[in-house]
């Protein structure tokens, strides 16, 4: 078991000044793998006067500099990629041999993409007789979750260092150990003293003293609604920026001339990967009446065919902790009590496996959208599927919902997707079985958040403009 007791703050490894500790559990075998310090309000200021501090030097340093050193940290992320697999995979849960496709590589690039972003910052634009000028928005507070940590960490902090902020993060106390090895890689590459900081703490302590602190100019959050809502509560005191990316209860559309065993595999496998655990899932597939007998057999068939565990086969891993099981499984029985139609799956463990915090891949059929297993987000291997008479009625259901974050479409063809994804109230829409591209702008609508990540757009949360009249 490794035993931390600092923190990354201002260019150096300092002791926890918060007494707590939190045994970092690995999901898949209920080991204690780690033992971390649990930060206060103290660590938060600490931190947060080391980024004020290196801010006016960080600010002014040239977009060639910053492109160099978010370069070296990608370089270096590439070297350690086997570290953060690991850190990632025995913290969360992924299986092990899934983890660099769906957690490393993807946040690797995306890091690598942002360093000639960095040059977005010298553009300078002529309006009548003004000059219009872009500078960082100052010191960033960043609140990480646990489900994708490595992915929303580069989301954060490489347009943020891009830009030329400074900033201090919080990891997610169920998944700190990759953020350990980031702050490591952003020392070694020769980040600044001060403009990379890292406490560890939990959200009721240091994220709400990240997110009300007086010298933070931003705090961006991911993580659930009902926290987002407090996370903007506290920082409206300071009229700070907030950029949110929260919960979601994404719709499926899939049409009646659409490739409905291609269509259904794409649907489920999006479910279950991550065991559910993916604010993005498509976790209400939408089956025409003519063909919904059809889909739930497709569904059920290909749900059993998946491997739950850890194993080198494994496509389902462990729930990320022993409380978030028992949370999906309250949701299961839920469905039951409100009559919905169990397919698959269920509340019983795994056969073959006698420890770990898994949940079976669960399939509910005979859905309606008023029923709580289709309101709420269960972050966990379940899939609803909900008949629809016509398109008109798919649309109506899938923007039935106070989220917005994802959607997706099977169509015939690529136009047809795109005329319905056009329809859907939401911040991306994958169709016809598109894949995650960390060159396109990332966020929701509604209660799903504000702002974006990733992409060019990614870059313009961390922007000031300013206009010189001349």
């Amino acid at each position: 078991m490794k035993i931390f007791d600092s923190f990354y703050i201002n260019g150096q490894w300092q002791k926890a000044q918060g007494k707590d500790r939190w045994a970092v559990i690995n999901p898949a075998t209920e080991m204690v793998i780690a033992q971390v310090p649990m930060g206060n309000s103290a660590d938060v200021d600490a931190a947060v006067a080391a980024a004020k501090a290196a801010f006016p030097a960080w600010s002014t340093t040239s977009a060639a500099e910053r492109e160099r050193l978010i370069n070296r940290v990608a370089d270096l992320m590439t070297e350690r990629e086997d570290d953060l697999c690991d850190a990632v995979s025995q913290a969360m849960g992924c299986p092990r041999h899934l983890t660099p496709g769906l957690q490393v590589k993807g946040p690797t690039g995306a890091m690598r993409g942002f360093a000639a972003r960095a040059h977005q910052m010298e553009e300078v634009k002529e309006a009548g007789n003004s000059l219009i000028v872009k500078e960082p928005v100052g010191v960033c507070g960043f609140i990480n979750p646990w489900n994708y940590p490595l992915h929303q960490f580069v989301g954060k902090v490489a347009p943020a260092l891009a830009a030329g902020c400074t900033l201090v993060i919080k990891p997610s106390e169920q998944t700190p150990l990759q953020d350990l090895i980031m702050a490591e890689i952003m020392h070694e590459a020769g980040i600044p003293a001060g403009v990379f900081n890292l406490v560890i703490g939990s959200g009721p302590d240091v994220g709400a003293a990240i997110s009300a602190h007086p010298d933070i100019d931003m705090v961006s959050f991911t993580g659930s609604t009902r926290a987002g809502k407090l996370i903007a509560k506290s920082a409206a005191d300071t009229v700070k920026r907030v950029t949110q990316e929260l919960g979601g209860k994404s719709a499926y559309i899939i049409t009646e001339d659409a490739d409905l065993e291609a269509a259904v595999k794409y649907g489920v496998e999006d479910v279950m990967i991550n065991t559910g655990q993916t604010c993005t899932a498509l976790t209400r597939m939408l089956v025409p009446t003519s063909r919904y007998k059809e889909a739930q057999a497709l569904a059920k068939t290909h749900a059993e065919s998946l491997e739950v565990g850890s194993g080198e086969h494994a496509f389902v891993g462990p729930m990320s902790s022993a409380r978030q099981k028992a949370t999906v499984l309250s949701y299961i029985e839920k469905g039951i009590e409100e009559g919905a139609t169990l397919l698959t799956g269920g509340t019983d463990m795994p056969s073959h496996l006698s420890k770990g915090f898994y949940v079976k891949p669960t399939i509910f059929a005979d859905v309606n959208n008023q029923m709580t297993i289709a309101r709420e987000e269960i972050f966990g291997p379940v899939l609803v599927m909900i008949p629809y008479t016509d398109i008109d009625d798919a649309v109506a259901i899938a923007n039935d919902t106070p989220y917005g974050l994802s959607s997706g479409v099977y169509a015939k063809d690529r136009d047809s997707g795109i005329a319905i994804a056009r329809r859907l109230r939401a911040g991306q829409c994958y169709v016809n079985g598109g894949g995650f591209n960390y060159l396109a702008p990332f966020g929701g609508y509604k209660q799903s958040g504000n702002g974006r990540e990733f992409g060019d757009e990614g870059m313009h949360e961390f922007i000031e403009i300013k206009a010189m009249q001349l």
